[in-house]
């Protein structure tokens, strides 16, 4: 896959011919259907149509996978028709299970998309919080264009998994850790482990509906998913061809002690700061800071030099908090919030802190689900209180105590007691901190990463952490010639609610371009799909300065440092 084309390659073209000497030599028998998905266009072009019945009840041999399962097989496969992205895409829909090496774990449940006029590639989508369902195949990247077609809609094969765990149904959304009792079902989601088995099982699928491998491999995802962007890179540097790593969670322990040290705080009586609060926080925040690029529009487009105070919004005395000022208690809570966190111990993946929420200089508490909630963290855990705070309670009660029934609040990150051998422990598998990509770039990966700077729950300061630790290691030049990272800003977690800049820009593109073509990218524009408006997509640690001109469009702006 990495870098050889099935166009020009004796190697490759026998790759083709050996793929279909194995598929008339499985058990299964493929008919018709198989005749005409791999009687290929021309020498070492694949089938474009894929071996849809040939795949229902196929058995993925463990050997077809580099990490340790006992095979897998597929479920169903069956051909559907669906309007993505505004076109009608027919595409084979298998669904396998990847089986554990321990028979307590549960499977690994996988979904790949094969569709009928293939263009020769494949992208793997990562997941978001803690898994457990299997993305939808037919969405866009993340960050990704309204006015360009999906991936599946290009011609992509697509694929993922659940990442080897099944969300309880009653369940918030991506907020179910009971699986981390489970050592393997906790290194498959934490580590990594399910996406390469997922890789390389969607991959023998592939060629087995279609008669050959995918010319490119790309991954994307945001989050959870985007820390899983940045796993692939760093384990099996060969694996992908373009990853696109969206607000990563890279240091999801480190991340973990510090949401635990907010929620102690946010617990406190008269700390957590309400609705009206939140609201008059960001508001004054943005009314303060909004201007610092030359133009008003609602957006904190230099976030770097707005530092506001949130003592400007003390109540008299301290006391009796309303609609129009602060408590002390909630501006000590709000302070922390936006400050780093240092833990005075240490563990195992060397991380030693974690450096805040954007709250002050423009990120918004009130995002729907995503954000602080509307209650104060308690126990048992409301569903109204903030998503990193629920987080948090899962973590501690399955993947620390492994007690259910644990008080997340009896666990306080700043002193763990008896708790700080299983931190440290657990760090050496969620805080995937490798930032020696050496063997990524020498193999001819690109990757590019996005944050929001005003992202809720994943701070995009830690993200910058992690590409400024990439270029130390590597060097400036070196890591250049790889990696772009993008800052946009007014951009929240994963466009949920009403952000003040829905980011949307096409890095798949780029990222082909750059992987196919050699072309890396070069003044990229980033769209507001809420607002119709356009910004330059500025590279780290430019942002986008006003000049002149229609303050909706790019061209009016220039990226500043």
């Amino acid at each position: 896959m990495r870098r050889t084309s099935l166009r020009s390659t004796p190697v490759r073209r026998f790759g083709v011919l050996a793929s279909m000497v194995l598929l008339v030599g499985t058990s299964h028998v493929l008919g018709a259907e198989a005749a005409t998905a791999m009687s290929p266009p021309g020498p070492g072009h694949p089938a474009t149509a894929p071996l849809c019945g040939g795949l229902d009840g196929m058995e993925i041999p463990a050997s077809a996978m580099s990490l340790p399962t006992t095979g897998g097989h597929v479920t169903s496969a069956t051909v559907k028709t669906d309007i993505v992205s505004g076109e009608t895409v027919t595409y084979c829909q298998a669904d396998a299970d990847i089986l554990p090496v321990d028979p307590a774990a549960p499977a690994i449940k996988m979904r790949v998309a094969l569709p009928y006029g293939w263009n020769g590639k494949a992208l793997m989508f990562g997941g978001g919080g803690y898994n457990g369902t299997i993305p939808d195949l037919t969405a866009n990247v993340p960050f990704g264009p309204t006015g360009q077609p999906n991936p599946l809609a290009r011609g992509y094969v697509t694929f993922a998994s659940d990442s080897g765990h099944q969300q309880i149904p009653t369940a918030p959304p991506s907020l179910d850790g009971s699986f981390g009792v489970n050592d393997e079902a906790l290194n498959n989601f934490a580590a990594g482990d399910a996406l390469k088995k997922t890789r390389d099982a969607s991959l023998f699928l592939v060629r087995h509906a279609y008669g050959a491998s995918p010319n490119e491999v790309y991954f994307a995802g945001g989050s959870t998913g985007g820390r899983e962007a940045l796993v692939v890179a760093q384990r099996w540097p060969t694996a992908f061809d373009g990853v696109i790593s969206a607000f990563p969670a890279w240091n999801n322990l480190s991340e973990m002690l510090y949401l635990g040290h907010l929620a102690q705080l946010l617990s406190r009586p008269g700390a957590f700061p309400g609705v009206d609060q939140q609201k008059l926080l960001h508001d004054k925040v943005v009314q303060a800071c909004d201007g610092l690029d030359g133009v008003k529009d609602g957006v904190v487009s230099n976030p770097g030099s707005c530092h506001f105070d949130p003592r400007r919004l003390r109540c008299p005395k301290g006391t009796g908090a309303g609609p129009n000022c602060l408590s002390d208690g909630q501006i000590e809570a709000v302070t922390a919030m936006s400050s780093p966190f240092r833990w005075p111990y240490r563990v195992a993946s060397g991380e030693t802190e974690y450096p805040g929420f954007p709250f002050l200089s423009g990120a918004d508490m009130r995002t729907p689900f995503l954000g602080f909630g509307t209650t104060a963290p308690a126990h048992p855990m409301p569903v109204t209180s903030g998503y990193g705070m629920q987080f948090w309670d899962q973590w501690v009660k399955y993947f620390l105590t492994r007690d259910p029934g644990r008080d997340s609040l009896t666990v306080d990150p700043e002193h763990p007691g008896m708790w700080l051998a299983r931190i440290s422990r657990l760090s050496t598998v969620q805080d995937r901190n490798d930032t020696d990509l050496g063997a990524f770039a020498r193999a001819g990966g690109k990757l590019i990463i996005l944050h929001g700077a005003a992202d809720e729950l994943v701070s995009p300061y830690s993200t910058t952490d992690y590409y400024q630790r990439v270029r130390a290691t590597l060097g400036a030049g070196p890591t250049h010639s790889f990696l772009r990272y993008y800052v946009v800003p007014g951009a929240n977690h994963a466009n949920f609610g009403t952000p003040a800049f829905a980011a949307a820009t096409d890095s798949l593109s780029a990222l082909e371009h750059w992987v196919e073509k050699g072309e890396p990218p070069a003044d990229e524009v980033v769209s507001d799909s809420l607002h119709d408006r356009t910004r330059p997509l500025c590279e780290y640690p430019g942002w986008p300065r006003y000049r002149a001109g229609d303050p909706d469009s790019a061209s009016s702006f220039v990226c500043a440092r």
